[in-house]
């Protein structure tokens, strides 16, 4: 009889609070901003192709890539903080990563066991951190060529006052113009400036990667492992039968 009652309380399903609401619009909010800035990023690419031409037209789509990727860097600079000060399984100090946990966890799954996580499990700390600094890389480098390019903040200041020549006001110097321009610097700042966008660009390619890698591995984990995952992500809460493994009672 005690036995029966002991299996019975291990199936039941108990509610756990896991993703503030913090966490859960700057998931969701990323998302959204990630698309458009791939969308307009791709156009940008390939304007040619799209029969977008003229200088104007270039400089208005920088500057909608740039508009978007304020939004981005200030939704991703609050989760930073957020993560540091937040509470909870919103702290990145509950994501550090190890190697043994993975194979730890590999293994238990290859015995059949299926250990259940109110956070992410370990493979799934990998790939948030991964992100994350991907994250933080596209954002430093591409507001490192907006400020090079199209003479936007924050680094435009700095840009503008190096490049403007003598006796000009750097805050006349306009975006692919080069009236009052000290040529020779300019050409200075141009293999950093192709650095900052080639970093840019091939980061966005291996976000692409991992974003298409991370949602296989939701979808999985949902469907093998541990049914809850993605809803949780709209609720804040996991449904758990049983032990899990990152509690913190």
């Amino acid at each position: 009889m005690s036995n029966k009652m002991n299996n019975k309380v291990a199936n039941e399903l108990v509610e756990h609070q896991v993703w503030d609401k913090p966490v859960r619009v700057f998931h969701w909010v990323n998302v959204v901003l990630i698309t458009a800035l791939m969308f307009v990023g791709l156009i940008m690419l390939f304007k040619s192709e799209l029969g977008i031409s003229g200088l104007a037209a270039k400089i208005k789509l920088k500057e909608l890539h740039t508009i978007i990727g304020y939004m981005f860097a200030v939704n991703l600079i609050i989760r930073l903080v957020w993560g540091v000060v937040g509470t909870g399984f919103a702290k990145f100090s509950t994501m550090r990563p190890k190697i043994s946990d993975v194979t730890a966890y590999r293994h238990r799954l290859s015995k059949g066991e299926n250990p259940q996580y109110i956070g992410h499990n370990p493979i799934g700390k990998f790939a948030v951190v991964a992100i994350m600094t991907l994250l933080v890389v596209i954002m430093t480098t591409g507001l490192m060529r907006a400020g090079t390019d199209i003479y936007y903040p924050p680094f435009a200041g700095v840009v503008t006052r190096y490049i403007a020549a003598d006796n000009v006001d750097p805050t006349t110097i306009k975006a692919y113009d080069d009236t009052g321009v000290n040529l020779d610097k300019k050409a200075s700042m141009k293999p950093y400036k192709s650095l900052a966008g080639d970093i840019h660009l091939y980061s966005v390619y291996l976000l692409m990667l991992l974003i298409l890698l991370h949602i296989i591995g939701v979808v999985l984990a949902e469907v093998r492992h541990q049914p809850g995952i993605i809803s949780a992500m709209f609720s804040g809460k996991k449904r758990i039968a049983g032990r899990c493994e990152d509690s913190t009672d």
